[in-house]
């Protein structure tokens, strides 16, 4: 009778066939691997966006002050790295100080005028102010409510901010949107769309900043498309 070969050891347990414990170490080294990036990479980017942050911020006044502590102490005059930041902090403290006040505001309004009349410098400053106003307390309070429109085609929802309200001699009331991109609000488009294609939503202006900001990833849990039925 002719013998017929096993996969079975001395104690007659099966053998894992060929290549079985190499595919479970790669496989395991694989899902380890993918659960590390996942872990790594978010905690990394961030740690890089904060180092370059601080280093942005604390180099601008930087210069000055390791300028001023030679100055002062001599050549054994030692900047501490954050002083930059600290002081950019205090500026900008005190100029919050400034504007507070008639006379500080008299100031400001003598240099916008003075940087408007500037060909290169007035696209800048102009463009940076507009920037700044949209994320300003002012600026928030000029969005009335957030709702939904049909954009950029009929079936196709857009969240947009109610701006304004314009009445017609015929009686229709019509509506100033504004349709911020994603995830830069800053610009967007504007459209003047009937009081009926206006279309509430459940949730306030900064919950729709933020979905916009976070291209959809940040939700709330009104955010339903019941919503818009």
């Amino acid at each position: 009778m002719t013998s017929m070969k096993t996969a079975n050891n001395d104690n007659g347990a099966a053998q894992p066939p060929k290549g079985h414990w190499g595919r479970r170490i790669g496989h395991h080294l694989k899902t380890k691997i993918a659960a590390g990036l996942l872990v790594v990479i978010p905690a990394g980017v961030t740690i890089f966006i904060l180092r370059f942050l601080f280093n942005l911020a604390d180099g601008v006044l930087a210069p000055y002050i390791r300028k001023t502590a030679v100055f002062i102490f001599g050549e054994g005059g030692r900047y501490i790295p954050g002083l930059g930041m600290i002081a950019g902090i205090l500026v900008i403290y005190v100029s919050g100080l400034i504007a507070s006040n008639v006379f500080g505001k008299r100031l400001i309004h003598t240099w916008d005028r003075i940087l408007s009349r500037i060909p290169l410098v007035k696209s800048i400053y102009s463009s940076s102010k507009q920037l700044i106003s949209v994320f300003s307390t002012s600026g928030r309070d000029s969005f009335r409510r957030a709702v939904y429109v049909e954009f950029p085609k009929e079936g196709s929802f857009s969240i947009a901010f109610v701006t304004n309200s314009v009445p017609t001699p015929s009686g229709k009331n019509y509506y100033t949107v504004f349709i911020p991109t994603s995830p830069n609000p800053t610009s967007g488009y504007v459209l003047i769309l009937e009081e009926s294609k206006v279309y509430p939503t459940e949730f306030s202006v900064e919950e729709a900043m933020k979905i916009i900001m976070s291209g959809g990833i940040v939700v709330p849990e009104d955010f339903l498309a019941q919503k818009l039925q």
